[in-house]
C-alpha cells in the first residue's frame, strides 16, 4: 500500500486537453485541492456541472472534487505548485501570461514531450527562457509511458519526474504518487525531456510502418534503431544513456509507437495508408507533437553532427515531399554497419 499522504496541497493543472484532464484527476483523486484552467468557457462548465470533458476523454468521470476556471489568476492563486499542460505549441505564450500574473516564486511540474522548433530548447529551458528567474523556486519534467484514457481508468501507470533539483522531483513524486499511478524519480532532466519528445518523431515513422503494413519485422527494427537515434542525440547534449533504457524512454517509445491511443502513432498510420497530414490534422482536431519534434530533432541532428536516419527520412517525408516508397528505399539502401559500434559512434 503506499503511504497516505499528510499535507494535501493547492494545485493548479494549466491545460484541460487529455492529458492535462488525467493529471488533474490523479491529483485530485490524490485529495489535493486541484483546480485546472481551460480556455473555453464551455469546457469549464462541463467539467464543473457534468464532471466531464467529452471532447478529450469522452468515458471517464472526473472526480466532483475537481474544479475548472477560464480565469488565470484564479487558477494559480495561491497555488502551491502549478503544471503546465499545454501543447509545446502554446507554451511561450502561456509562459507569457503567467509573467504578468504571477507574482511569488513557484514550484513548476510540465507534462508537455516537445522541442520548440527554430529555438531548439526543451521544455523546461523555455520556462527559464520565459519566466522571470524569481519566479522560479523549481522545475521538474514528468513522462513515462502514460495515455490518458487509460490513466483515468486507473489502470496501473509508471512514469518519471526529473529533476536538478532532487528535493523538487520526490515532491513532485509525492504530489502524483497512488495505488494505480507509480513514479519513481531522476536526475537527468535533459535524458527525461529528450527521450519523451523523440519517441514522438519514431511513433510516427512505425505508425508509417504499420499503415504501409510493412510488417512486425520492419516495426520491431524501427523501434530499436530509433532507440539508438534517440540516444545518440540525448547524450550529444549532455543526457544519461541510461536513462533512455528506462520509463521515459524505452518505455514510452514503446507504448507510444504500439498503441492505438497514440495520436502520432496514428497520424503516421494514417500518412501510410495515403492521406495527406492537412487531413489528419483537420480530422483529429488536436495537437501531434511529433510533428512539430520532428522539425525541431532534424535541426538538433544536424546542429549535434549526430546521424539520425530514422528522423531525416521521416522530415523528408512530412516538409520536402517525398514519397513513402522512396524513404523506406532510402533506409534499407544505407551503407553497411556494425550494430554496437554504430549506436555508440556518435556518443563520446
Amino acid at each position: 500500500m503506499i503511504e497516505s499522504k499528510d499535507t494535501m496541497a493547492k494545485v493548479a493543472v494549466l491545460g484541460a486537453g487529455s492529458w492535462g484532464t488525467a493529471i488533474a484527476f490523479v491529483l485530485a483523486n490524490n485529495g489535493h485541492d486541484t483546480v485546472i484552467w481551460a480556455r473555453r468557457e464551455e469546457q469549464v462548465a462541463e467539467i464543473n456541472e457534468q464532471h466531464t470533458n467529452t471532447r478529450y476523454l469522452k468515458d471517464a468521470k472526473l472526480p466532483h472534487n475537481l474544479r475548472a476556471t477560464s480565469h488565470l489568476e484564479e487558477a494559480i492563486q495561491q497555488a502551491d505548485a502549478v503544471i503546465l499542460a499545454v501543447p509545446t505549441k502554446a507554451m511561450r505564450a502561456m509562459l507569457a501570461d503567467l509573467n504578468e500574473c504571477v507574482t511569488t516564486p513557484m514550484k513548476w511540474i510540465h507534462v508537455s514531450k516537445g522541442i520548440e522548433p527554430d529555438t531548439l530548447l526543451r521544455v523546461s529551458e523555455v520556462i527559464e527562457d520565459v519566466l522571470r528567474p524569481e519566479l522560479i523556486e523549481s522545475i521538474v519534467a514528468l513522462s513515462g509511458p502514460s495515455h490518458a484514457e487509460e490513466v483515468v481508468e486507473k489502470k496501473p501507470t509508471t512514469v518519471a519526474v526529473a529533476s536538478h533539483s532532487l528535493e523538487a522531483a520526490q515532491y513532485a513524486q509525492d504530489l502524483f504518487m497512488n495505488e494505480a499511478f507509480r513514479v519513481y524519480t531522476n536526475d537527468d532532466i535533459i535524458g527525461v525531456e529528450i527521450g519523451g519528445s523523440l519517441k514522438n518523431v519514431i511513433a510516427l515513422a512505425a505508425g508509417i510502418t504499420d499503415g504501409m503494413e510493412q510488417g512486425d519485422n520492419a516495426k520491431a527494427a524501427l523501434i530499436t534503431r530509433g532507440l539508438a537515434e534517440i540516444t545518440r542525440l540525448g547524450v550529444k547534449m549532455g543526457a544519461n544513456p541510461l536513462t533512455f533504457s528506462g520509463l521515459a524512454g524505452l518505455g514510452d517509445l514503446i507504448v507510444t509507437c504500439t498503441s492505438v491511443h497514440s495520436r502520432n502513432w496514428k497520424t503516421g498510420y494514417a500518412l501510410g495508408r495515403g492521406q495527406t497530414l492537412e487531413e489528419i490534422e483537420r480530422e483529429m482536431g488536436m495537437v501531434i507533437e511529433g510533428v512539430r519534434t520532428a522539425k525541431a530533432t532534424y535541426q538538433l541532428a544536424k546542429l549535434h553532427d549526430v546521424s539520425m536516419p530514422i528522423t531525416e527520412v521521416l522530415h523528408a517525408i512530412l516538409f520536402e515531399g517525398i514519397t513513402l516508397d522512396k524513404g523506406v528505399q532510402s533506409l534499407m539502401g544505407r551503407m553497411k554497419k556494425q550494430e554496437v559500434t554504430d549506436i555508440f559512434d556518435d556518443m563520446f
